[in-house]
């Protein structure tokens, strides 16, 4: 019940949990600071674990164990909040306002501005609660942890000692917790009601640390389990987390008064379950009725429900139980019908009614459903995988000799050779199209004299191959025999099927594909590979020594050109060597010294053209003397001159 302080003559102090506010809310601050610093050295212990070795199961495991302790420590901060305003309740404060004077603004724009800013955070504060935003905000780490945490693909391995010591440690805290809970427990609700809700959460703790313990302990490196578990164990901390969190958003829209005595918000209808023994629906509705005042137990209708549950599902049972005599059989099916475990009639697609279970049943069999199947005793399902369109052709599409199929199976079969008897082996792939015979006979057969039919056909027709291949050539086989193979194989196995009253039918045999052995295939691939490589070296040999012959060829005939060229070009300059000759003589009978002259100058013009001359006439000079050449200008050769007499600068006459 809650106290209404304005409520005239509503005396406080006299309550008990009033009077041990100031204890309690002492020991909760400690026990929630003790569990906070658990919980965040977890969180960081996850934090650098994660960053070193992120496929590690410590990460997960020690963000679900902090998970549940922050709710804890939740749980205990709401109710420190309790127990706080009932201690100030006690001991009111004394009003030491100043005495209100006349306000001097002396104040610039900003601080203004912060001041109105503060002003108005204060007052959002003060109404919405700051217990609200704790638990809101507690409820938000847990959430984000868990997320950041959640892997379930996490593998195997195995953690050591370590794993030992971490159990222990987590065993420990536990039954440090459980001491907790059983105290809160023995509390009286008059003295304390929010223990009881603590209680619950502090079970949220103990069951988290307990799993992360059974995680460590069981972990090892073939062992998925428990990795798995040390993920999942955090889905208990976030359910109560996000109640938490639904909690203190609801708690927005309710009305706060100071007067009125606050209740506990970290409580939990997920904590409160976990009980024994469970009673959700009385958990259910004590949360109804505390929460929004509804009382089920004054709901007629809930009662009339109450009393009549029993009775209601004692019938439905019976009408259930009949109705199990009533089968349905589809269409691609029939259904032998058992009375008292013995057949009794084969019924048809439909519905039929007989016994209830267990006196009568219905053992379904196939109604023309065709099947086919392989004689390779290696026939395994293989999962199909989708080939793309534009993509090579698949592996099973292969039909070549070279290639080995999952289906093809060995014979051993007779050679002739010259006069002597051998053997030879191929590999052949034959399938056999089947259904249960569509008698009812032969229903019954197939149900009660077989325990797998495609193992008894796979069986028959193995032996029924070897005994046909064994008197059988490859030319045979590769020819004429291969046209009525199938059909004698077909008579022989449902003659033998037939004989064991297996109520099988054989509708065809096909011999998909009969071929010497994949082996013997690529070695003969193999000689031709090497008698047209063979050839192909021949080919290049003759490619090699007909290039060298065309590059002799090509040089000889280079040479000869070559020479032909130079003599042409001697006898050519020879010509014209003796036309000039004969022309300068013809010219020195004609001309005489004038040619000669000519000559001469022309020559002495070619030795001149590039020399530097200096032309002296003796006409220089007034009164008759010589010119005078300064040879200043002149630099003697080094290797002409003397050390000992250099020669000085001078003139010249």
């Amino acid at each position: 019940m809650q106290v209404d302080l304005e409520v005239e003559d509503a005396q406080v102090a006299e309550w008990p949990r009033f009077q041990q506010a100031t204890f309690q809310g002492r020991r909760l601050k400690r026990v929630a600071f003790a569990l906070g610093c658990l919980a965040g050295v977890g969180l960081v212990l996850a934090f650098f674990i994660g960053v070193f070795s992120p496929q590690s199961v410590w990460p997960s495991l020690l963000v679900g164990q902090s998970a549940g302790l922050w709710v804890l420590v939740a749980g205990l901060q709401s109710a420190w909040w309790v127990t706080q305003w009932r201690r100030a309740t006690l001991q009111p404060a004394v009003d030491i306002s100043p005495v209100p004077s006349e306000p001097v603004d002396n104040l610039g724009a900003y601080e203004r501005l912060l001041e109105r800013i503060s002003t108005r955070w204060n007052g959002l504060l003060k109404q919405i609660g700051a217990p609200v935003l704790w638990l809101a905000g507690w409820a938000l780490l847990v959430l984000l942890s868990l997320e950041q945490a959640w892997n379930l693909a996490l593998p195997a391995a195995s953690l050591g000692v370590v794993a030992s010591v971490g159990a222990v440690v987590s065993l420990s805290l536990a039954f440090g917790l459980l001491v907790f809970e059983r105290h809160l427990a023995q509390q009286p609700a008059i003295e304390w009601p929010e223990a009881r809700p603590l209680a619950q959460l502090t079970r949220v703790g103990i069951v988290v640390l307990v799993l992360g313990a059974f995680c460590l302990l069981f972990a090892g490196e073939t062992s998925v389990w428990p990795a798995r578990l040390a993920v999942l164990m955090g889905v208990l901390p976030g359910l109560v987390a996000l109640e938490l969190l639904l909690r203190a958003v609801l708690a927005l829209f309710s009305p706060r008064r100071e007067t009125l005595e606050p209740t506990l918000l970290g409580r939990s209808v997920v904590a409160d379950l976990m009980r024994w023994p469970p009673q959700p629906l009385l958990a259910l509705q004590h949360e109804l009725h505390n929460r929004f005042g509804i009382d089920l137990r004054q709901i007629w209708a809930f009662s009339y429900m109450r009393r009549a549950f029993w009775p209601v599902v004692a019938v439905v049972s019976l009408i259930g139980w009949l109705l199990t005599g009533v089968h349905e059989v589809p269409l691609q099916a029939r259904g032998i019908y058992e009375r008292f475990g013995e057949p009794a009639q084969v019924f048809g697609p439909g519905l039929h009614v007989g016994l209830p279970w267990p006196w009568g049943r219905v053992l379904s069999v196939e109604n023309g459903v065709v099947h086919e199947l392989a004689t390779s005793v290696g026939d395994a399902r293989v999962p199909a995988e989708a080939e793309p369109a534009e993509g090579p052709a698949p592996t099973m599409a292969n039909r070549l000799w070279d290639a080995s199929h999952v289906n093809d199976k060995s014979q051993v079969i007779a050679s002739q050779r010259a006069d002597q008897q051998s053997f030879q082996i191929v590999n052949m792939d034959v399938r056999f199209v089947y259904r249960i015979g569509l008698t009812d006979a032969a229903a019954l057969a197939a149900t009660y004299n077989n325990t797998d039919v495609p193992t008894l056909i796979r069986s028959t027709a193995s032996r029924i191959l070897v005994h046909e291949f064994a008197s059988r050539t490859l030319d045979g086989l590769l020819g004429v025999d291969r046209v009525n193979l199938a059909d004698e194989i077909g008579k022989a196995v449902q003659a033998d099927l037939q004989s064991l009253d297996s109520g099988v039918e054989i509708l065809a045999t096909v011999v998909e594909a009969i071929h010497p052995p994949a082996g013997a295939a690529n070695a003969y691939h193999g000689v031709q590979a090497a008698q047209i490589g063979a050839q192909a070296l021949i080919a290049r040999e003759r490619g090699a020594a007909a290039e060298q012959t065309n590059q002799a060829q090509l040089q000889a005939s280079n040479a000869h050109d070559q020479a032909e060229a130079n003599a042409r070009e001697i006898n050519a300059t020879a010509q014209a060597a003796d036309l000039r000759f004969e022309a300068e003589r013809k010219a020195y009978a004609t001309a005489g010294h004038a040619f000669v002259l000519e000559q001469y100058l022309g020559q002495l013009s070619q030795g001149l053209g590039k020399a530097n001359l200096l032309i002296l006439d003796h006409r220089l000079g007034d009164n008759g003397s010589l010119p005078t050449i300064d040879l200043r200008t002149f630099t003697l050769p080094t290797d002409s001159v003397s050390p000992r007499s250099p020669v000085q600068p001078g003139a010249a006459h």
